[in-house]
């Protein structure tokens, strides 16, 4: 049977989250999905939900970021769609425009904020006098520059949003940190992954106000031989001074973490599984 998936983005053909979704489903399923651009992240489970869209693949933390919380909580408030995978994208941004143009004809040059952030270093030592005008999103940037055959105007983007919208990359991986990774999560629940394979658990739960709950579950984990690879704590809208804490887990014996879990479930409150799935890293 082929394996076929319409991918929900988060952003327009060209993006960052469309050449992760490439990435992912050519390596692990050797197919090219059919990729559903959208506004936003909460629309990725509107898209899934409406019947739009099988999955969806969602950034999730950044190396020079750092995590996108908003995210953590649609995860929390989605439980039904699960993680079944992760990727891992090199962050490289490139210096686009219409051919023939050159880096001293562009005046101006439009990307995402985070972008822009991630290459300010760039444009203020080797091209100070472009304006950086902050868009919506990177490839958005690049798509308009093509359509409306926009001289003098740059775009900040990636080698993809270049290639599909026929334009010459002026200067390729501009951004300040060369070590700039993006992780993203996929959600589908079409992929089954079987627990002799799945290494990594992703789960939120909350804990009474006790002094030393924490601390106590994280000591049975340990004792369990869990290796946790992240921890996050947000509070919790409408209950004072609550938090809900999302973790991550690695383990090498499906059969330890099971025994684990029954023995931190009772110390736990809304303890939610939110993924099995394989580790990248």
């Amino acid at each position: 049977m082929v394996y076929m998936s319409r991918v929900a983005i988060q952003g327009f053909f060209g993006c960052f989250h469309e050449q992760a979704a490439r990435l992912f489903y050519k390596e692990n399923l050797d197919v090219v999905p059919d990729i559903v651009e959208c506004a936003t992240f909460q629309g990725l489970y509107d898209l899934m939900d409406a019947g739009k869209a099988d999955a969806a693949i969602m950034a999730i933390e950044n190396t020079s970021s750092g995590g996108l919380l908003p995210n953590l909580e649609l995860l929390r408030k989605n439980p039904n769609r699960k993680i079944k995978g992760e990727v891992f994208l090199h962050i490289q941004q490139n210096l686009m425009a219409l051919p023939g143009q050159r880096i001293e004809d562009i005046k101006e040059v439009r990307t995402h904020y985070m972008a822009i952030n991630q290459t300010r270093r760039f444009f203020e030592t080797q091209a100070p006098w472009i304006q950086l005008v902050e868009s919506e999103d990177t490839a958005k940037s690049a798509i308009d520059i093509a359509e409306n055959h926009l001289l003098g105007v740059g775009a900040v983007a990636s080698e993809l949003a270049a290639e599909q919208n026929g334009l010459v990359i002026l200067q390729p991986s501009i951004e300040t940190y060369k070590q700039n990774f993006t992780r993203f999560l996929i959600l589908d629940n079409g992929l089954d992954i079987p627990g002799n394979v799945a290494d990594k658990v992703t789960m939120c739960f909350t804990l009474p106000h006790n002094p030393g709950s924490l601390a106590h579950v994280l000591t049975i984990l340990s004792f369990y031989g869990m290796n946790l690879t992240k921890i996050q704590s947000l509070p919790l809208p409408g209950r004072e001074w609550q938090y809900f804490f999302y973790i991550e887990i690695k383990h090498e014996d499906h059969l330890r973490f099971e025994q684990a879990l029954a023995a931190v479930r009772p110390l736990m409150e809304d303890l939610t599984i939110m993924g099995e799935y394989r580790a990248t890293i």
